[in-house]
């Protein structure tokens, strides 16, 4: 055994209404006398898709000692329940989506179970024609609001003049890309860092994070994720950075859909 990220249940707030069961893509979790249950250690891969289905907040990541994920075993038992099995690799740094974070619906379940893996990473096409023909030929002019660099988290300092008091806006990297006013409705008169929740070293974010909250004295906080799953994990990293920090500061989040709409 080792110390891994793992899937905690909390049977106090767990109602036992089975939206986990279908947003857990390994199949690890399953509805036992009225509450989630984990099926075996091996089949959760520690990345916290689930959480975001979870309406009352029973679902949290946890690190503690526990069996590593076993993707063959796991497929075994997902064609064993009539599942398709998952293809993702078992070396995905773990991602800690916000907790608690309500679903939108259970289609993101279904497309997370459908699909075999995180929707996060589901092939789609969208069908631009309709609004094509809708625009008007009168386009108003767009401009840059970005007001620094860099932006990537990673880069900047905790330190950076731009920093201090401002109003932040932490945004997944693919938020930008998806929405389409990003710079009038999003960015206007914020300082900007992006990071990906999935794909990042979440803890040292969280860290990272909490010292720019320390110092810097925001204004405010604004996030920006997409609907799907594993971005509830920046709300997680946001929020687990001003507890550590120990600082009040006002925060609100944004859902953005895959196809460019506030959620």
């Amino acid at each position: 055994m080792a110390k891994r990220s793992i899937i905690k249940i909390d049977e106090d707030l767990c109602n036992g209404c089975g939206l986990c069961v279908p947003g857990c893509a390994e199949g690890a979790l399953q509805i036992v006398d009225g509450k989630a249950r984990l099926v075996r250690e091996q089949y959760c891969d520690g990345l916290g898709a689930c959480l975001g289905q979870c309406p009352t907040g029973a679902l949290t990541i946890e690190e503690r000692e526990s069996d590593a994920f076993d993707l063959a075993s796991t497929n075994d038992w997902l064609t064993s329940i009539g599942r398709e099995p998952v293809a993702h690799p078992t070396n995905r740094a773990p991602v800690t989506p916000v907790e608690g974070g309500s679903p939108k619906d259970q289609g993101h379940a279904a497309n997370h179970a459908q699909h075999g893996g995180c929707p996060g990473s589901r092939l789609m096409t969208f069908d631009k024609s309709k609004a094509a023909a809708e625009e008007t030929t009168t386009k108003a002019s767009s401009k840059s609001e970005l007001n620094q660099w860099p932006i990537q988290l990673m880069l900047v300092p905790p330190t950076a003049p731009y920093l201090k008091e401002a109003d932040l806006l932490v945004a997944a990297d693919c938020v930008p890309f998806a929405y389409p006013d990003f710079h009038r409705k999003m960015l206007k008169n914020k300082v900007l860092v992006i990071a990906c929740p999935k794909l990042d070293d979440a803890d040292h974010y969280v860290e990272k994070l909490a010292q720019m909250i320390r110092i810097n004295d925001f204004r405010s906080i604004t996030i920006a994720h997409m609907e799907v799953p594993c971005c509830f994990g920046l709300g997680r990293i946001v929020n687990e950075a001003i507890k550590r920090a120990g600082v009040k500061v006002p925060v609100m989040s944004i859902n953005v859909g895959v196809q460019g709409d506030l959620k």
